[in-house]
């Protein structure tokens, strides 16, 4: 997703969980228990860095994401 020169890609809660074929209910879950990395904009909208949510993830549950 990204590459040394590239942007980093933010993404809504419901694009995120998508990506990660979760509901969205999953996401907010994991955001409010710190399990993944969020950037609170508003108390209404949180952004995730995907490239960041997937280190997490994959560290926490020592697997690798599949990437699409």
């Amino acid at each position: 997703m990204k590459t040394k020169d590239s942007e980093p890609v933010y993404l809504k809660k419901s694009e995120l969980a998508r990506r990660l074929s979760v509901s969205p209910r999953t996401i907010e879950e994991w955001s409010q228990k710190r399990i993944i990395p969020h950037i609170a904009m508003s108390s209404r909208l949180n952004l995730y860095n995907f490239d960041e949510v997937l280190e997490t993830l994959e560290k926490r549950y020592k697997v690798e994401a599949i990437q699409k």
